[in-house]
């Protein structure tokens, strides 16, 4: 028992280490987890900063671009004028006006009349100038772009004056839009694995997206979900870009950070289950030896056994020659059989034995009544009649006897020679269990598996192999159960044998 007691403390003290440094395990790895995500989240806050000094600058860029396009309107209006001036022939302010025309180098212009007949281009492509449906389409062109400014000539006489953005305005409205993608790219771009959703003021039209399944975007209810998740991680950084109206970034942390926080938990599920499959592994081995070293040993046994009994049946013929009291001799022969039987029951473990219907009642009867006579007089031992005696089991005899005397001798110790010990016999369905109930002092809760482990024993000269014997041949011969059904302390046990019936 000593042995089973230190066993327990060792195993609790080696769940404790391992408790202690799966804990440790997870405090670290936190920690670590915990500097990973701050310093991704100081890199998340300079990246958000510099979203917005990039956007103020986008933004300023484009105010230029507007600034540059009224003075490209304010350059068309003058030249409207300076076209008055010179049809009207304004005197002193001639050379004034041929010279404000004359520089009109970039803005594309076209002068109509009423009729809509084109009457003066200035700075247009060639091909478009020579062709009159060409310069027909482009006058619609500028007219969508802008309403044209009226020349009042002579009387009720008018011009239209017609005009689009220059070619440099046009190649830096370009630039700009280039710049405004590049942005939008590059921002969602430099974020290296942090999730990214670009959206419009409505925050349901997504401009760009980064390390996000695509499938969430395409759907409206996953993305709204998704911008939820984000946005409870990290407030989301709204912009005002020039021609893209108002826009919101949602970001949260990255895929690595929620990999490492789920890192410690997978690797100790991972060590779990090996240590598990080592564990079952080694106990198949363990067991495997245990059966050997069992077989051995009831084989040698069996064997040692062998020759004195052969001996003694040679002596027990000597003594009946010489005439020895008849009764001597009959009781001697009662041990010789009985010893014959140990001897069968060891050379039959470790092989199959044969399993034969057996009248249950009758045979726990006749095993009570061969012990009645070696039992302590106080020892009260009861075999109860079921309702069928007759009731058959599939039984190897010697062996099951075996069982019972183990569990009638460990009762009659239990009650240090002085209790009753009840045996009952309890058909259920398809089984058949078999109750062997002592008023002993009991076995505490903790020990009723214990007490089936080999070497477990609570006497001072005991092996502690009785009740193991008995698991193995009840389990691993006749298929059965044998378990403690209930026991109190100082009140007394009871083992159940659960075996089909034949």
């Amino acid at each position: 028992m000593d042995l089973y007691s230190r066993k327990q403390r060792w195993k609790l003290v080696l769940a404790l280490c391992a408790l202690s440094i799966v804990m440790a395990s997870l405090w670290y790895s936190k920690r670590i987890v915990d500097q990973v995500r701050e310093e991704e989240r100081t890199k998340l806050e300079l990246w958000a900063q510099a979203v917005q000094n990039r956007a103020q600058l986008v933004n300023y860029t484009e105010l230029l671009f507007e600034r540059l396009r009224r003075e490209e309107r304010k350059k068309v209006e003058l030249y409207a004028e300076a076209q008055i001036g010179l049809v009207r022939g304004a005197g002193s302010d001639l050379g004034f006006y041929l010279k404000v025309v004359s520089d009109n180098t970039t803005v594309p212009v076209i002068i109509t009349d009423t009729d809509g007949e084109v009457k003066f281009t200035r700075n247009l492509d060639e091909r478009i100038a020579k062709n009159d449906s060409l310069l027909r389409l482009e006058v619609a062109a500028m007219t969508a772009m802008r309403p044209p400014i009226e020349i009042a000539v002579y009387g009720d006489q008018k011009q239209y004056l017609y005009y689009k953005d220059s070619r440099l305005f046009t190649e830096l409205q370009e630039v700009m839009d280039g710049i405004i993608r590049s942005f939008i790219s590059e921002t969602v771009m430099n974020t290296a694995s942090v999730p990214v959703i670009f959206t419009d003021s409505t925050r349901a039209q997504v401009i760009e997206f980064g390390n996000v399944d695509s499938s969430i975007v395409r759907d409206p209810a996953l993305l709204e979900e998704q911008l939820k998740a984000m946005s409870a991680a990290n407030p989301p950084i709204e912009i005002d870009l020039a021609g893209q109206g108002r826009s919101f970034i949602y970001f949260q942390e990255s895929r690595v950070v929620t990999q490492l926080r789920y890192f410690p938990y997978v690797q100790l599920v991972i060590i779990g289950l090996f240590l598990l499959v080592s564990y079952a592994l080694f106990s198949i081995f363990r067991n495997a030896e245990q059966n050997q070293v069992w077989v051995g040993m009831a084989k040698e046994t069996a064997h040692q056994l062998g020759t004195p009994l052969s001996s003694l049946m040679a002596w027990m013929q000597l003594l009946r020659s010489k005439g020895v009291d008849k009764g001597t001799i009959e009781e001697m022969e009662k041990d010789l059989d009985r010893l014959e039987v140990i001897t069968e029951r060891f050379s039959k473990i470790g092989s199959a034995p044969d399993l034969t219907p057996e009248k249950l009642y009758h045979t726990l009867r006749a095993t009570v009544l061969y012990l009645r006579p070696r039992l302590p007089s106080k020892a009260q031992v009861e075999v109860l009649q079921p309702g069928d005696a007759d009731l058959l089991a599939p039984l190897n005899r010697p062996l099951f006897s075996w069982v019972i005397e183990n569990l009638i001798r460990n009762a009659i110790d239990a009650m240090e020679g002085d209790g009753s010990l009840t045996i009952e016999i309890v058909p259920e369905g398809n089984k058949v269990h078999v109750d062997v109930s002592d008023t002993g002092k009991g076995i505490p809760t903790a020990q009723h598996r214990t007490v089936f482990s080999p070497g477990y024993t609570t006497k001072k000269r005991g092996w502690g192999l009785g009740l193991s014997l008995s698991k193995r041949i009840i389990e691993q011969y006749h298929g059965g159960k044998i378990f403690v059904k209930r026991s109190t302390p100082g009140k007394g046990t009871t083992f159940r044998i659960t075996l089909d019936r034949a």
